[in-house]
């Protein structure tokens, strides 16, 4: 069992703290139910062969943990990468419900005792349109699809739980949203845009310039209509005008909010979006990400490095929550009053703005460094993708290798401990879970591992029962510092940590990690 160290400070003695629910992973198994359909609505996606849009079934996969006697847990929906089109042909490995990092979260939050499920969206657009206006025409439109289906899909569990026994048994009061890269500008828009006007007006009533547009006539139009687009929420069907349908409506009587969202690498398509009493939001994002901007600028397409729309990234639109009249909409965090590890970490520089978990994972003596990988927590089989390149004539594999020499799960599994120890707490308190973390303590003894003294001064003692290959040290912003191989060695072995600067560290073995605090 899986276990996260992040709620308070280190306990000063080896042991086990009293687990508890939504903080730690209290289940040992889950089940997954694959391919759940919660919609069908129309997609653009066929444009690729030459055909009109047509109606496509949507799925999901659902996680819950195994032997859970609850029977109204809260409920996560999760939302992949990909940049608005299929996996590969987006230059990536990444794109669909089963990428790694977002299974690898779903199985986590449900080991908590969640339910998880990793949601499939409608994708669709041309990012080789010839000028900047046709991309960003697109573009807002595939994300306004996005946005669509991550709330009907909100609405189907609310329908479920109504209609059809809650056979996944959750609770409908209590539900966020997780985002990776684009599934980030989906969450966020999700959580952020309120009605129509919302996505094309300033609050002044002023429309915001980037989300209209001149078609050719002189006249001046939004890039999405309500009438043929549909209704953010998808509640209502949208026509074009020559009658082809273009949005089908579902569970109109259901409620598409939601009461957190999480971020990693997204954005928000205006700063104008964000209102208070939105809901309260973690971000995780790279300064130095080339493809969506931290703070705020143009978003470059990566499979061409066309630039396409102006977004507010991660520091501004927290800057913008920091700035809101008390209390702002992330005030709920302030109450776990967190003096953990990663929120020290965190806390050194976000500009103390709680939420907000600068990714500085590329770093040589305090510097910046190339080439930037700004996902590190993504990761992927080398040897399926370079089968995909060698049957198609791509080099995918080696192209993303170059943006991310060190890609995978080592480097990639230290951060979703770091995502996932930051974001409980937090999510916790926002969806009422919780009042406090101030009963838990860290794990210092693992499953299969044990560090003693923690904190220490130097001489360390790892104790491992399972074989592994080696085991790793890492800096919080996910460096490898060292790496002992463990070939030969059984039972235990000895480090000197003395000479690394004080702090705190991950040790990782197989697939598990705990934290080290070195202390003079």
């Amino acid at each position: 069992m899986k276990r996260i160290f992040t709620l308070t400070l280190l306990a000063l003695a080896v042991g086990l703290h009293a687990q508890e629910r939504y903080l730690d992973e209290i289940f040992d198994e889950v089940q997954v139910t694959e391919d759940v359909e919660y919609a069908s609505n129309i997609t653009v996606i066929t444009a690729l062969q030459g055909l009109p849009p047509m109606q496509m079934t949507q799925f999901m996969d659902v996680y819950e943990p195994v032997g859970d006697t609850l029977s109204n847990r809260p409920l996560i929906l999760m939302f992949h990468t990909g940049n608005f089109l299929p996996q590969y042909v987006n230059g990536s490995p990444l794109g669909t419900r089963k990428d790694s990092s977002i299974v690898e979260l779903c199985h986590r939050f449900a080991r908590m005792g969640y339910v998880t499920a990793s949601v499939d969206y409608r994708l669709g657009w041309n990012p080789l349109a010839g000028t900047q206006v046709e991309r960003t025409y697109q573009l807002i439109n595939a994300a306004y699809r996005g946005v669509q289906d991550a709330r009907t899909a909100v609405r189907y569990f609310r329908m479920n739980a109504a209609e059809m026994d809650n056979e996944y048994g959750i609770d409908p009061d209590k539900i966020a949203m997780f985002g990776d890269g684009t599934g980030g500008y989906v969450t966020l828009a999700s959580g952020t845009l309120q009605d129509y006007n919302d996505i094309i007006l300033t609050n002044t009533g002023d429309p915001i310039e980037s989300f209209w547009y001149d078609p050719g006539d002189g006249s001046y139009v939004p890039m999405v209509i309500e009438a043929i687009n549909g209704d953010p929420e998808a509640k209502e069907d949208g026509f074009a005008p020559d009658g082809t349908q273009l949005c089908v409506g579902h569970y109109p009587e259901y409620s598409s909010d939601f009461n957190f969202q999480m971020n990693t690498g997204g954005a928000m398509g205006s700063a104008e979006w964000l209102d208070a009493g939105d809901v309260p939001m973690v971000s995780f994002h790279c300064p130095h990400d080339p493809f969506a901007p931290y703070t705020t600028g143009v978003v470059v397409v990566p499979t061409t490095n066309e630039p396409v729309i102006e977004a507010t990234g991660a520091y501004d639109f927290h800057a913008l929550i920091n700035a809101q009249d008390a209390p702002n909409n992330n005030d709920v965090f302030q109450s776990l009053e967190l003096a953990d590890d990663v929120s020290l970490a965190a806390n050194a520089l976000n500009d103390g703005m709680d939420g907000l978990y600068p990714v500085l994972n590329n770093y040589v003596d305090g510097a910046p460094s190339e080439p930037f990988d700004s996902s590190p927590w993504q990761w992927w089989d080398v040897a399926t993708v370079q089968a995909v390149d060698s049957a198609q004539g791509t080099s995918i594999a080696a192209t993303q290798l170059t943006l991310n020499p060190t890609m995978g799960a080592d480097e990639a599994l230290p951060w979703i401990d770091i995502i996932q120890g930051y974001t409980a707490p937090r999510m916790a308190v926002a969806m009422g879970l919780t009042e406090s973390a101030s009963n838990v303590t860290d794990v210092v003894k693992g499953d299969t591992f044990t560090v003693f003294p923690n904190p220490t001064s130097g001489f360390t003692t790892i104790a491992f029962e399972e074989p592994a290959a080696f085991c790793s040290l890492f800096t919080m912003d996910g460096r490898v510092v060292r790496q002992w191989p463990l070939a030969g060695v059984t039972g235990s072995f000895s480090v000197d940590l003395s000479n690394l600067p004080v702090g705190t560290y991950i040790v990782q073995i197989g697939k598990e990690s705990q934290l080290v605090s070195i202390a003079r």
